[in-house]
């Protein structure tokens, strides 16, 4: 199965709690907000980084897909 690189656009900095959520991703911070990305597996992986995302209060701008990532 080959996973696919996405980045989620969020509003709003990251609590320390946020951060541990998505500690396999890599987050930037910047004075508009954070983006993080990383590897998604599937539909239902990115459904849950996106539950994740509304159970920490954070407010997705964008999520899109980058690229295909090797497995």
């Amino acid at each position: 199965m080959t996973a696919t690189l996405y980045e989620f656009r969020v509003d709003g900095r990251l609590t320390d709690q946020a951060r541990e959520a998505f500690c396999d991703m890599r987050v930037e911070e910047s004075p508009a907000g954070a983006t993080i990305c990383g590897e998604v597996i599937d539909e239902s992986h990115l459904l849950g980084i996106m539950a994740q995302c509304r159970t920490l209060g954070l407010i997705v701008v964008s999520a899109h897909k980058i690229s295909s990532a090797s497995p």
